[in-house]
């Protein structure tokens, strides 16, 4: 097996956008360090390492990481201070656990700690030319201003509002279907259905995305197609951490993995980017203009964009999207609810919010979502608490009487925001390297969340008591590329507006 723990924990370094602990790679290969400005030149520059626990020898620290990493990696930071220097076998690490120090990396010294290293993962399945992990130079650039300016503009984001209110109203569809007769709703699997069909009808447009979430044997395929990347993705080889242990990535069947994948994955690529060549597009204005569509039209407009954008580019960006979006913005919400259940008065207070904006309606639509204040503070005190990557541990867990509010009261705590300036709240990161899909996954999730608090009373399934007086709810996590609840979050939902047929 592919050292599952190990994998998750560098995917995320070199992939996400990273918070008060953050993991940077000082050094990739067998760097020396540099010489000092002396007059005898066999003396070095030794600049003082933070402190390091005691590691083995070959393993480094890897041992010391766990089944969840981020949780291995609180602990050590607590026992041995906010800064301090792991080996991962081959590569030493420093990681940085407070927010003070991840403000020093990310603003004062942003620069410096831009580049990524390389990664084969990232180069066999994302063709070496995607933005998250692509090394800081002039493509990287102009690819990530491709995303900002064309993809993930605010108003390129806002032209999706029909397909997250449909996918929203598709989603209570199945809560009403799967609850019937007070069953139990997996609300996990829900969730990711919804944020897969976001995800894919932005990426594709409606007709190619139809294809890929249709119940048909070719749709359940590719879907198959497109998980299996988001786990691989999610791994890191034996052999990139301990060379001298490469064969068993083949002898696991990882290699051969990678292979079928990748191959599988760039027949679907290509045949969507050929349907969308071959159909007539909306202009540049045009609501239905997907992200395949625009990056087609910088393909075109090369000299205009000032990058040459091919076919195996515009693939790449297309899973980075993918990659980046689906399992964060599922499980964001995943934890919004479980939260939400467990605190009654909060989640009483989003639902008298929601009902009163939009009385009277049959459903949540986005003008109703822009005035739901609490709600808003109810996401952000989740990414504080449940940041979506592994290693987005907030600095403190603390739970205040004003946790749910801390985010309320006042222009000052409203505008806290996810943009990178507030370190107290760093889901997306910040700098150059700060995630540009904010806009995208915000909407999404609180579309979703505010569906689903107007439509149905929620409350844990299981029927045993927590001394509290509340039903229990299972809050063990499970790692991930994203850290999802290990339950698959089984609540019970009862009706709260009747649904049309």
């Amino acid at each position: 097996m592919a050292l599952e723990p190990v994998a998750l924990l560098l995917t995320v370094l070199v992939a996400a956008p990273l918070t008060v602990l953050l993991l940077l790679f000082l050094v990739a290969g067998n760097k020396r360090p540099a010489r000092a400005a002396s007059p005898t030149p066999r003396h070095r520059l030794r600049l003082p390492l933070p402190p390091s626990p005691r590691g083995l020898p070959l393993l480094g620290h890897l041992h010391l990481l766990g089944s969840l990493p981020h949780r291995a990696l609180a602990s050590l930071a607590r026992a041995h201070g906010p800064v301090l220097l792991l080996r991962l076998g081959r590569v030493p690490t420093v990681v940085v656990s407070s927010a003070a120090a991840a403000e020093e990396v990310m603003r004062a010294r942003d620069l410096a700690f831009a580049n990524r290293p390389a990664s084969a993962m990232a180069e066999r399945l994302l063709y070496g030319r995607d933005v998250a992990f692509a090394p800081y130079g002039e493509y990287w650039r102009q690819a990530r201003r491709v995303c900002v300016v064309h993809l993930l503009s605010a108003r390129h984001v806002g032209s999706f509002r029909r397909v997250r209110e449909q996918e929203a109203a598709a989603l209570v569809a199945r809560v009403a279907r799967d609850s019937a007769g007070g069953a139990a709703v997996g609300l996990s699997d829900l969730l990711t259905e919804y944020a897969n069909a976001v995800v894919s009808r932005a990426a594709f447009g409606d007709e190619s995305a139809r294809g890929l979430l249709g119940e048909f044997d070719s749709g359940r395929r590719q879907r198959k197609v497109l998980t299996d990347f988001q786990k691989l993705v999610g791994t890191t080889p034996v052999g990139e951490l301990l060379p001298w242990l490469g064969w068993v990535d083949a002898v696991t069947g990882l290699e051969g993995k990678i292979r079928r994948t990748f191959e599988a994955l760039d027949g679907l690529l290509e045949k969507v980017i050929d349907d969308h060549r071959r159909r007539p597009r909306s202009g540049e204005d045009g609501g239905d203009r997907d992200f395949v569509d625009v990056l087609l039209d910088v393909h075109n407009k090369d000299q205009e964009h000032g990058i040459q954008l091919e076919t195996n580019e515009i693939k790449a960006i297309i899973l980075d999207m993918f990659a980046a979006g689906t399992d964060t913005i599922a499980t964001a919400m995943e934890w919004a609810m479980a939260e939400l259940v467990t605190h009654p008065r909060a989640m009483r207070r989003a639902q008298d919010e929601v009902r009163a904006v939009a009385a009277g309606s049959t459903g949540v639509n986005e003008d109703h979502v822009a005035q739901l204040d609490y709600l808003k503070a109810v996401l952000k005190e989740t990414l504080r608490l449940h940041a979506p990557l592994p290693l987005l541990v907030p600095g403190s867990r603390r739970r205040t009487p004003r946790s749910w509010e801390r985010f309320l009261g006042g222009a000052a705590a409203a505008d806290v925001g996810f943009k990178g300036q507030h370190f107290e709240l760093l889901p997306f990161g910040a700098g150059r390297r700060m995630c540009p899909g904010i806009a995208f996954a915000e909407g999404s999730a609180e579309m979703a969340l505010a569906s689903l608090l107007y439509h149905f009373d929620w409350e844990a399934a299981s029927r045993g008591q927590n001394g509290k007086g509340t039903p229990s709810l299972d809050m063990t996590e499970m790692n991930g590329l994203a850290v999802h609840i290990n339950s698959g979050l089984p609540l019970v939902a009862k009706p709260w507006i009747p649904l049309k047929n």
